[in-house]
């Protein structure tokens, strides 16, 4: 655990040094941490426009729509990443913008997962739809379970599947599942031999992600309430 932490916070560190000089832009603009949180708000409410619009309007062989909705996810999780640091380096933090960074978050993704499960129901999808909706609710469990834990004064961070992980998982995938139809086309389907159904098609890559990502967010969550557990046991018997 404590290596899986020290990886992604090395990570943080070459993310931030990156962004920095478009965050002191962004200082420089007059823009406050909770107008940057406002900004990636909106762009989520964009990924899931692009879902519903495709769910209408696009063909079910037609997977573009997921490539872009993709790139605009990735584009909004860097704004993620923006807020906290505009708030560090402009020294503007406050007790308020720590909460409304975490409603808008919150918010962000339900929509974001909103437009997947519309988009996968419109094309029939049914199944990779209720992985997405448990999905969404193991996202929101991590979360919670952060939240309730540190209310009651225990630390509570760990876990394979935090936002950010799930963020580049749903965006790389998104993009790399629209990027793929434009090549091997968006109806393309693997058969095997003696196998009634195909084992695979083009949507798969976007699928699969989001099915093995149903599995690690609620095991993330338990991993985070088994924590807690231990940390409250100790607590107790102090």
């Amino acid at each position: 655990m404590e290596q899986q932490t020290s990886i992604r916070t090395s990570l943080q560190l070459g993310i931030y040094k990156i962004i920095d000089p478009f965050v002191k832009l962004l200082i420089k603009l007059g823009l406050t941490p909770n107008a940057v949180t406002s900004i990636g708000f909106v762009l989520n409410v964009g990924v899931a426009a692009i879902f519903i619009i495709g769910g209408e309007d696009g063909d079910r062989a037609d997977l573009t729509y997921i490539g872009w909705a993709g790139g605009l996810i990735l584009f909004a999780g860097l704004f993620d990443m923006l807020d906290g640091q505009v708030a560090r380096l402009g020294n503007m933090k406050s007790v308020f913008g720590a909460l409304y960074d975490s409603v808008l978050d919150r918010y962000s993704e339900l929509i974001m997962f909103l437009g997947i499960c519309y988009y996968l129901v419109a094309h029939h999808y049914f199944l990779s739809s209720i992985f997405a909706f448990i999905a969404l609710i193991g996202s929101m469990m991590v979360s919670y379970v952060r939240a309730r834990a540190e209310g009651l004064g225990v630390e509570c961070k760990g876990g394979l599947m935090q936002r950010p992980e799930r963020v580049i998982t749903i965006a790389v995938f998104a993009i790399a599942c629209g990027v793929a139809s434009n090549y091997i086309g968006g109806d393309y389907k693997l058969w095997i031999p003696g196998i009634r159904f195909h084992v695979f098609e083009t949507m798969s890559i976007f699928t699969f992600p989001i099915a093995i990502l149903a599995v690690l967010t609620n095991l993330t969550a338990f991993k985070r309430l088994v924590d807690a557990k231990k940390a409250l046991s100790e607590t107790d018997h102090e």
